[in-house]
């Protein structure tokens, strides 16, 4: 099978290094950056490079972009491709690529369309800081738009094989939702927990919990700032509940109301416990 990868960045990257390493597939790679190219070889990323002369004999299409450069480059591969190409994007919001998408759908009959979202990542960007193993284990999440459900069957079974732990269905509008808290909120309060003029001063009085606080704040602006605008009215519901959240535990402090901090922390702890329990039965 010959699968393209379209943008070699940490997940581009990551995923044509697994697939390289763990199936018998070709991959052909694409990026702006020669750079990223270079090292993509170096690092084993892909086998050769994707032109306008090979990605007519395309299998499978992956794009791994940033929503704005994806919505471009959409429009311009699908013209491109063979029959029954499978088009798959990596994008971390789903509304809009797979309006998009459907879209080539009616334009494009002979092609089908898969939105997915590998939950994996690290706080480095860029293809020299992918690995084999980022996505051992981690959730792949997929948003069928239009595809017959044996393709939806092998995408599912192809991405345990690279090492997938689970694969969720979802539609779009529930996977912006969800995501919104999971993994935006969590980014937008690591860069503000992190602002304190306290950081600077922090070293040799922090331990795990500082760390697991900030580690997000250093990932990509330009990516972040792309992905919380375009999913703002989720995010800003989630910003809403975490702000009154803090607020209570605030005025506690502020009243010196041990009993109600008390019943705080309690809540959190009972939430996090039947979180955890809810995963492991998952």
């Amino acid at each position: 099978m010959k699968i393209a990868i379209v943008g070699l960045g940490l997940i581009g990257g990551s995923l044509g290094r697994a697939i390289c390493s763990k199936t018998s597939d070709r991959v052909y790679a694409f990026d702006i950056d020669e750079k990223s190219m270079s090292t993509g070889r170096l690092l084993s990323a892909y086998h050769e490079r994707l032109t306008d002369k090979n990605v007519g004999e395309m299998d499978v299409i992956i794009f791994s972009l940033y929503p704005d450069v994806l919505e471009r480059e959409l429009n311009t591969y699908c013209k491109k491709l063979k029959n029954g190409c499978l088009v798959v994007d990596l994008c971390g919001n789903k509304r809009r690529v797979v309006n998009q998408m459907q879209g080539l759908a009616e334009k494009y009959p002979n092609l089908e369309f898969i939105s997915a979202h590998p939950m994996a990542g690290r706080e480095f960007s860029g293809v020299s800081h992918s690995t084999t193993t980022l996505f051992d284990r981690a959730s792949m999440i997929l948003v069928p738009v239009k595809a017959d459900i044996r393709t939806i069957k092998w995408l599912k079974e192809y991405s345990l094989a690279l090492g997938f732990g689970k694969v969720v269905m979802s539609t779009a509008q529930e996977h912006d939702r969800i995501i919104a808290f999971t993994s935006q909120l969590a980014h937008l309060v690591s860069s503000a927990y992190v602002k304190s003029d306290q950081a600077q001063k922090s070293g040799g009085f922090s331990a795990g919990s500082f760390r697991d606080m900030t580690r997000v704040a250093k990932l990509s602006p330009e990516m972040w700032a792309e992905l919380t605008l375009d999913n703002a009215d989720h995010l800003t519901d989630e910003l809403d509940k975490f702000i009154k959240h803090l607020q209570e535990y605030r005025d506690a402090l502020s009243s010196g109301d041990k009993e109600q901090l008390v019943k705080l922390l309690e809540d959190g702890n009972r939430i996090k416990i039947d979180v955890e329990k809810t995963r492991r039965k998952g």
